[in-house]
């Protein structure tokens, strides 16, 4: 069983230790990146939350989600892909921790956490994922994400997929 535990200078460390697959490390972000990303984007005013992901009371990977607010402008094309909606960022666990099963703890623990509304109503979940990683693709699938046409820049290949929160 897993546990999602907020950042602090406890655990820090041992996030940034994570490491992906060397053949995996396309596909998702450094902690170190995410976290200077994380903060930039808090002391902005944006509603994220990192966590160190635990198991049997050791880090094992991090998760990010992001919430973006309702527009009130649904006409313009600046407005984010990810509109009314929380976005599941990041989500890496260490090599030596990946095929345990952790990963889908992970997604439906956070799915869970954001039907609560942390930071205000949304009607979509979303997350993206390069086309290669086929792991990420099928685990997202079997929790009811569906592709979408959206994408982050016109030659941007990373798929987005959404799910729709059930009221």
């Amino acid at each position: 069983m897993i546990e999602f535990r907020k950042i602090t200078w406890d655990n820090y460390g041992d996030c940034l230790k994570l490491k992906v697959a060397k053949e995996q490390e396309n596909f998702v972000g450094s902690v170190k990146s995410t976290l200077a990303e994380c903060f930039i984007g808090i002391t902005n005013g944006d509603k994220m939350t990192p966590y160190a992901i635990y198991a049997n009371n050791e880090v094992v990977g991090f998760i990010v989600y992001w919430y973006y607010p309702k527009s009130e402008d649904a006409d313009n094309p600046e407005i984010s892909v990810f509109d009314n909606g929380y976005l599941i960022w990041r989500i890496l666990f260490d090599v030596k921790h990946q095929g345990k099963g952790y990963g889908k703890q992970a997604v439906e623990k956070v799915i869970e956490e954001i039907k609560t509304y942390p930071f205000g109503k949304a009607d979509y979940i979303y997350l993206s994922y390069e086309p290669e990683n086929i792991v990420s693709k099928h685990l997202f699938h079997s929790f009811g994400f569906a592709d979408t046409d959206k994408k982050f820049a016109e030659d941007d290949d990373e798929i987005i997929a959404r799910l729709e929160i059930k009221k």
